[in-house]
Formats: structure tokens, C-alpha cells, sequence
């Protein structure tokens, strides 16, 4: 298996998570950049690499991974100065290659369908990875890196990429915030968020067995607007959480009017 010399602009989740893992993969970790010391430092420890707030990097790296804010990545990537074989690729899900300056000519996208959050660790194999590079070697060089932590490759231009990550934001994000407000509801009624835990447990489960549209229960797909209406009364105390709980519901019964015609 093939091993590079790795350098990082970043030291966040997403750094974190895949600096670790390239390094047990048996690839060298050469330099991290990061405005933060402290988390540079921790991270180049970790890896015994060297930490630099300076984007200036070694002729040796032959790849440079860019895991910043989207809201900062242009701004990054014009600064970085690096060997003119060197690779650079950043990990943002919605934006391409378009973004890179056109002093950097080996260049790509390197994005993991995953979320990552401070001390979890994430399990790399089959982990899905969204791939698009400049060249033919370039995507070779992605390809072997993706694989030697464990990944699934997929090769995708950026508007398959974009939508992909759209999913992403409503499978990940768009639940957790379901999550969070059925947590304060059941607060509400006098009860630990504990008490959900099982049902959120068969809800994920049952969607992933048998698919989500012939996983879903409840008022909405029965069409039953008497207990509709009871919610939205008890809702009473959030009108923002009554027009959410209108719009999803409206949604549900769309879709299985639909599916049923």
C-alpha cells in the first residue's frame, strides 16, 4: 500500500479525525498549520509532525490536506505556498475545485461523507469518500489515500457532490435538531430525554432495515387531524415549534398522498 508525506492546513474535527488516521495507516505526518497553538501543538504531538501558523510547506509534502471553515478556505488556499508537485485538496462537501488559485496545480476535493464532533472517534472503514482531483494522477494519489484508512472511494464532480451533501444535511443536521426538540418537549412533560432513547434507537434501526418510506407511523401518514390539532395546541408555548411540526406534517401527508395515487 502506498504512503505519502502528509501535511495539514487545520487542527479542528475534521483534521483531527484524519491526520490520526493517516498516521496509523503508516503514512508520515510532515507539518500541521493552524492559527490555534494549542490545538496545532496537541495534534502534531499526536502524529510527531511539526505545528506552524505559517502556510509554508515543505518541498517533501506531497499532500496537503486543507480542513478549515468553508467561510475561510478561499482565503487559506490563496496563501498556502507549497512544492509545484504537491497536491492540494480541501474536505468541503459544497465546494469544487474551482476555488484553488491558479498557482496550485495538482488539486482536488477529499471529502468524507461523515460528521465529526470533539472526542469521538470515527471507524474509517467503508466510510464513504467523495473524490474529484485536476488529473488522472491526482486522482490516483486520493484514491490510495482514501483506501489505506479503510474508505470507499467515489469518484464525483461537484453538483453530485453538492446534492450529496445536501442529503447530509438533512440525514445529520435536520435530525439532530428533531432530536434536540423532542428532547425539550419531553422535558417539558416532567421526563429525562432518557425516556426517548428506545425509540429513537427502532426508529434509526427500522429505517435503515427497511427504508425510511416504509418505516414511518404516526398521525400524519393516518391523515388523523384531530390528534393534528391536539399537538399544535400543546404546542401552544412555541409557535416556532407549531409551524415546524405544521410544515413536516403537511410534508408526511404530501408525500404518502403521492406514493399512494
Amino acid at each position: 500500500m502506498e504512503r505519502y508525506n502528509v501535511s495539514f492546513a487545520g487542527a479542528g474535527k475534521v483534521a483531527g479525525a484524519l491526520c490520526k488516521a493517516i498516521y496509523q495507516s503508516g503514512s508520515s505526518i510532515q507539518k500541521i498549520v493552524s492559527r490555534n497553538e494549542s490545538n496545532g501543538r496537541q495534534l502534531s504531538d499526536s502524529c510527531k509532525a511539526q505545528w506552524c501558523s505559517d502556510l509554508i510547506y515543505p518541498e517533501s509534502t506531497e499532500i496537503i490536506i486543507v480542513a478549515v471553515p468553508d467561510h475561510t478556505l478561499e482565503n487559506v488556499l490563496n496563501n498556502i505556498k507549497c512544492g509545484k508537485k504537491t497536491l492540494v485538496v480541501h474536505t468541503a462537501g459544497s465546494l469544487g475545485i474551482d476555488l484553488f488559485p491558479f498557482h496550485i496545480k495538482q488539486k482536488g476535493v477529499f471529502y468524507p461523507l461523515q460528521t465529526f464532533s470533539q472526542g469521538r472517534d470515527i471507524a474509517f472503514t467503508d466510510l464513504p469518500f467523495l473524490l474529484e482531483a485536476s488529473d488522472n494522477h491526482s486522482n490516483e494519489i486520493l484514491k490510495n489515500l482514501a483506501e489505506s484508512i479503510g474508505g470507499k472511494v467515489y469518484f464525483v464532480d461537484n453538483e453530485h457532490r453538492r446534492m450529496l451533501h445536501l442529503a447530509a444535511v438533512f440525514v445529520n443536521n435536520f435530525t439532530n435538531h428533531m432530536l434536540r426538540t423532542g428532547n425539550e418537549i419531553a422535558s417539558r412533560a416532567g421526563f429525562s430525554p432518557e425516556v426517548l432513547k428506545p425509540l429513537i434507537n427502532e426508529t434509526i434501526s427500522k429505517a435503515l432495515d427497511i427504508g425510511p418510506e416504509n418505516s414511518q407511523t404516526g398521525p400524519a401518514i393516518r391523515n388523523d387531524l384531530n390528534i393534528i390539532e391536539k399537538h399544535l395546541d400543546l404546542l401552544s408555548f412555541s409557535p416556532e415549534m407549531q409551524n415546524m411540526y405544521r410544515e413536516i406534517t403537511r410534508s408526511i401527508i404530501t408525500y404518502y398522498k403521492r406514493s399512494d395515487s
